[in-house]
């Protein structure tokens, strides 16, 4: 009989709480994630991210074992000792998965409540968005910057992981909103390390949402009458 294959040869499967992560945040999970890897969400999302992926390897998990289970009680194998010991202990891995599931689903809501209570609030009048420029600026310095002095001309401008420059001027705006600072306990000819501030990562994560983000409705009582006509016969 040949070995189990490996749990990553099964496809990702999809969270029942998806659909809400993805109403209230306005970015698909793997977005999420790939903002929370690079450092832009704040402490509240990023908490959400490492909820929901323990969840998804448990629900990974669930789904690998009742396809190995499907495939062992399929007639492909000759039913003797080994394939009955087999079953079982797919089953209790499968348990197991399921439990740890079970387990990771309120920890999920849990950070998740409190995030669609926040979006749920009226934002203040006259709040401001970022700029285009600015956008860019907060996810460059999200991956890691510094600040650094030319030691010949005392010109100062902040150089990004990925390459990019930003001017000393543009960083004093952004360090004024409270969007970005600076470590100064480094020397700046040596380079001040810059990040975003959880208002920055606020910020930056709301202007990424996409505009045409909506709350899905909610679904009808039973026995209500229903929201579009019957057609006739």
């Amino acid at each position: 009989m040949p070995p189990d294959p490996a749990p990553a040869a099964v496809r990702r499967v999809v969270s029942p709480l998806d659909h809400r992560i993805e109403a209230v945040t306005g970015h698909d999970v793997d977005t999420l994630g790939a903002f929370r890897d690079r450092g832009v969400l704040d402490e509240p999302h990023a908490h959400l991210v490492d909820r929901h992926r323990e969840l998804a390897r448990a629900e990974t998990g669930v789904t690998f074992y009742r396809v190995l289970l499907h495939r062992l009680s399929s007639g492909e194998f000759p039913v003797d000792s080994a394939l009955l010991a087999r079953i079982d202990r797919t089953v209790d891995q499968m348990e197991e998965a399921a439990t740890a599931r079970d387990a990771a689903v309120p920890k999920v809501i849990a950070a998740l409540e409190p995030i669609e209570t926040a979006a749920a609030t009226t934002p203040a009048p006259g709040e401001k968005s970022l700029s285009t420029a600015d956008q860019a600026a907060l996810l460059a310095i999200a991956g890691g910057a510094k600040l650094h002095e030319h030691l010949l001309t005392g010109r100062m401008s902040v150089t990004t992981a990925s390459g990019t420059r930003i001017p000393y001027a543009e960083l004093q705006l952004l360090e004024s909103a409270g969007l970005v600072s600076r470590d100064t306990r480094h020397p700046v000819h040596a380079g001040q390390p810059v990040a975003l501030t959880d208002a920055g990562r606020a910020a930056l994560f709301a202007a990424r949402r996409p505009p045409t983000t909506q709350v899905p409705k909610p679904l009808a009582r039973p026995g209500a009458w229903p929201s579009t006509p019957a057609r006739r016969l």
